[in-house]
């Protein structure tokens, strides 16, 4: 299903005639996005490894891994975005056995316009969520997860 899903955002990007209009296109939905509720940006939630402060919340209702992002550079949060799209509404056991790397950057011809070290903040949005769908926590939603269950 993440596979499908990503292959027609990765063809709703590629309408945009190169990476730097794409990276545009993603930073104007970032600065569209609403924030995080204050409760939701803690410690708790920020993403290790990120040089950008960015926060994910995460929810499981009826089996479906739900997550919300936020970032307050609008080009980190139109990335972080996209990644989020990309497991929203999935089953959580297709989000906790995502690949180690999100190809996503390379199918949209991003890997070369986005700095190494932001491309190493991403691959750790990546990782933060597969771990939160993995999380022992997950069904108590305890506070250091990120992850509220629901509907368990």
């Amino acid at each position: 299903m993440r596979e499908e899903r990503q292959r027609a955002l990765v063809e709703r990007l590629r309408i945009l005639p190169g990476p730097q209009e794409r990276l545009s296109a993603l930073a104007a939905r970032g600065r569209k996005l609403p924030a995080l509720p204050p409760d939701e940006r803690t410690e708790a939630h920020l993403v290790p490894g990120c040089v950008s402060r960015v926060w994910l919340a995460a929810s499981v209702e009826a089996g479906a891994f739900h997550v919300r992002g936020d970032c307050e550079a609008a080009l980190v949060k139109g990335l972080v975005a996209l990644l989020c799209e990309l497991v929203e509404g999935l089953p959580v056991e297709e989000v906790a056995s995502l690949p180690d790397e999100c190809p996503v950057w390379r199918e949209l011809g991003l890997d070369g316009q986005i700095s190494p070290t932001r491309l190493r903040g991403l691959a750790a949005v990546w990782r933060r969520l597969r771990g939160l769908a993995t999380s022992p926590a997950q069904v108590d939603g305890g506070p250091s997860s990120g992850i509220v269950a629901n509907g368990q």
